[in-house]
């Protein structure tokens, strides 16, 4: 069984509150369930304890502050709620290995001048591809990010989009360990201003390169303008499964970051997310004399 539409709420929930106050109870209660429940529950969608999540985002945010305010050290510790800026300090460093001053002053210098995107040819790992990626700047944000230092983006380049049109940020990973399996591709995304859709995808072909399963997140895409969240894609890898494909796609206008990223193993207990025709198309003719309106 899974609960991704609650631990999306519970996130959302976080993402609005990471200045506040949060408690286990309150977020539970956000998400519909005990706080008993929920503690392990977000643990096996998320792969993080709450707390342990909920420190690092406020971290991350903290670190966005260092180098685009001149906010002093003690303020953005209080407005995480860091008992103090020694504790604060502990922790970032712990994360960034550098205490928040010098991140500030080292990490800021690196970045004079420097666009905050950084568009490369090459994501090391990650194939740069799509039906018309010559459309889309994609590249390693070092200023927007999920956890630790850096996101990929996607972002739409023109203003006119043909039907179709998408880039992808993927990668592919052999398919022989994984047979008989059920896996799990997930990751946090943000989603601004999407006028088509975005998602994570993921796809099974076989040694013809033949696509056997397939999610790509089309029946409960990402639109408009949406904070970090946890998403996912599951299908179980058929004994003739060569080649596991994985990523992220924007398909028109907007703009998408995609962060930690995570492929594992997940029991039988967690549903596949596979398309399948029947439950998309209809099982009979619609509208045969075109006079329903």
């Amino acid at each position: 069984m899974t609960h991704s539409k609650e631990i999306q709420t519970a996130l959302n929930y976080i993402e609005l509150n990471l200045c506040e106050k949060l408690t286990l109870d309150a977020i539970s209660e956000a998400a519909g369930f005990s706080k008993f429940y929920f503690h392990r529950t977000f643990q096996n969608e998320v792969g993080i304890p709450i707390y342990d999540y909920i420190k690092k985002r406020r971290l991350a945010r903290a670190a966005s502050e260092l180098l685009n305010t001149n906010t002093s050290i003690l303020d953005i510790a209080l407005t995480y709620h860091f008992e103090s800026q020694e504790a604060f300090t502990r922790a970032f460093k712990s994360i960034y290995q550098l205490p928040p001053g010098k991140y500030r002053s080292v990490i800021k210098n690196l970045m004079i001048g420097a666009n905050s995107m950084n568009k490369q040819n090459e994501i090391k790992g990650w194939i740069i591809t799509g039906t018309a990626p010559e459309k889309y700047q994609i590249g390693i944000d070092d200023t927007i990010y999920h956890m630790g230092s850096k996101s990929v983006t996607i972002r739409s380049a023109d203003e006119e989009f043909s039907d179709g049109e998408f880039s992808t940020v993927m990668q592919q990973i052999s398919a022989k360990t994984f047979i008989g399996k059920r896996m799990r591709f997930s990751g946090f995304v943000k989603a601004q201003d999407v006028e088509g859709w975005c998602g994570l995808w993921m796809r099974i072909d076989n040694a013809l390169s033949s696509m056997l399963k397939l999610d790509n997140m089309q029946s409960r895409a990402i639109t408009g303008t949406s904070e970090w969240n946890h998403y996912s894609c599951v299908l179980d890898i058929p004994e003739n499964g060569a080649i596991i494909n994985i990523g992220i796609l924007l398909y028109g206008k907007g703009q998408v970051w995609f962060d930690n990223a995570d492929f594992q193993e997940v029991d039988h207990n967690t549903p596949t997310t596979e398309f399948i025709p029947d439950e998309v198309f209809p099982d009979h003719l619609v509208n045969p004399s075109f006079e329903e309106a």
